[in-house]
């Protein structure tokens, strides 16, 4: 609950726990945990309830994360990768903090929307694999659960990524791999360095499935 957010790190074995707990953690490092800084993370942590937050004011947890007072960390299991955000830019606001983690806080499956675009194009991935879909479908959980085992065999080389076609703002994307609603639901592989794609428009999504058309790309 937000009440309980953010969780006190108080050594490295804390904090290494809280980070391989989660697809995605959030670790604000403050010398004084009562700063205006700190105060501001304490605020976004309460307002994003599904990504655990962390604090820390110990000297051993901040040297061993190269972490300098006042910074906040975002660590990610999908790639393995951490970005930070500088507190001490007093423009840094709660709203702002909260964007930085809804713009990096990629997943083993990441939901594509306006927010979650920039970090989509920011990501290291060279390869990217979209289910378009109706999310308001009766079988899509169904399919999201096979998605996301799929997922898990591809973590670090391949971001999964849900398109709902229900988006109004995913229509470009929907027109970009020449799919029509009627289509759906479909895979569509691209590799970034030089747009090249494939789609395959499928009944049924099956971890097999996933791997019959990733392999092949990927060699």
């Amino acid at each position: 609950s937000a009440a309980e957010k953010p969780v006190l790190l108080n050594n490295v074995a804390d904090a290494e726990a809280f980070i391989s707990g989660a697809e995605v953690a959030v670790i604000g490092f403050f010398q004084d945990p009562q700063s205006p800084e700190a105060e501001r993370f304490r605020r976004a942590a309460g307002q994003v309830a599904e990504v655990p937050f962390g604090l820390s004011s110990s000297s051993a947890v901040l040297s061993h994360y190269g972490a300098s007072a006042n910074t906040v960390a975002l660590f990610r299991r999908v790639d393995n990768a951490r970005r930070d955000l500088d507190m001490n830019d007093t423009e840094v606001d709660a709203e702002k903090l909260i964007r930085f983690v809804r713009i990096n806080e990629l997943r083993l499956v990441t939901e594509y929307n306006p927010v979650t675009a920039i970090g989509v194009m920011q990501s290291s991935f060279q390869f990217n694999l979209l289910l378009i879909t109706d999310k308001m479908s009766p079988k899509h959980p169904e399919r999201m659960r096979k998605f996301r085992a799929a997922a898990e065999l591809y973590k670090g080389k391949i971001l999964f990524i849900l398109l709902d076609s229900n988006l109004k703002s995913n229509e470009r994307v929907l027109s970009y791999f020449q799919l029509k609603k009627s289509q759906l639901p479909a895979l569509a592989i691209f590799h970034t360095p030089d747009d090249e794609h494939e789609v395959l428009t499928v009944d049924e999504i099956s971890t097999e499935r996933v791997q019959d058309f990733c392999n092949p790309f990927l060699q």
